[in-house]
């Protein structure tokens, strides 16, 4: 039977916490780069550890929490375009500048804002693979420090396992096959 936007049972869904899953959702742009830089003969990506919102405290005074780990990225800015995003954001994120090499993939999925309003939010995100130019990793403006606890480099062979989300592990794997398939040169060395 169906409910006049008047009647009762319509009110209860209005005023119920039920998202209105007809309405648009928001959408965000972000772009962010897998920069690739050879150590001593070893392939290296520069990960970051984002600063958390809000520690936890653990649950076992002998347990250890890992870690979260994730590749650079951010919004597009307006009149931004991704590839540019990519770089700038590599940049405020580790302290390095690095070259796009190749766009590898876009990404997209759902999330819920656990800020704010808590709305659902379509995202896509546009991955570049980027090797390495110049700079010194974790060298970043303290502002940044709000967003990044720490930049690192991490062994290739090792930075999937400890990669904290799915869709940039896929993203990672991506970049070692474009290395294993095509190659890249290392940074020129002074």
């Amino acid at each position: 039977m169906w409910s006049g936007p008047g009647s009762a049972f319509s009110k209860r869904l209005r005023d119920s916490k039920i998202p209105d899953t007809l309405c648009p959702m928001a959408r965000e742009i972000s772009a962010g780069g897998i920069v690739l830089r050879q150590m001593d003969g070893v392939w290296n990506v520069a990960l970051i550890e984002p600063q958390k919102e809000s520690p936890k405290p653990a649950k076992s005074p002998r347990k250890r929490t890992r870690a979260v780990l994730a590749l650079p990225k951010g919004l597009v800015d307006p009149g931004e375009k991704p590839m540019a995003t990519a770089l700038r954001e590599v940049k405020e994120e580790t302290g390095i500048l690095a070259e796009i090499v190749t766009k590898l993939v876009d990404i997209k999925y759902v999330y819920v804002r656990s800020w704010g309003d808590g709305e659902r939010v379509f995202k896509i995100v546009s991955f570049y693979l980027l090797r390495y130019v110049s700079g010194e990793i974790d060298n970043l403006a303290p502002d940044m420090r709000i967003e990044v606890k720490r930049a690192l480099w991490v062994p290739l062979d090792e930075a999937s396992r400890q990669l904290a989300y799915s869709n940039e592990r896929k993203v990672l794997r991506q970049a070692q096959e474009y290395l294993e398939t095509r190659g890249l040169v290392p940074e020129k060395t002074p």
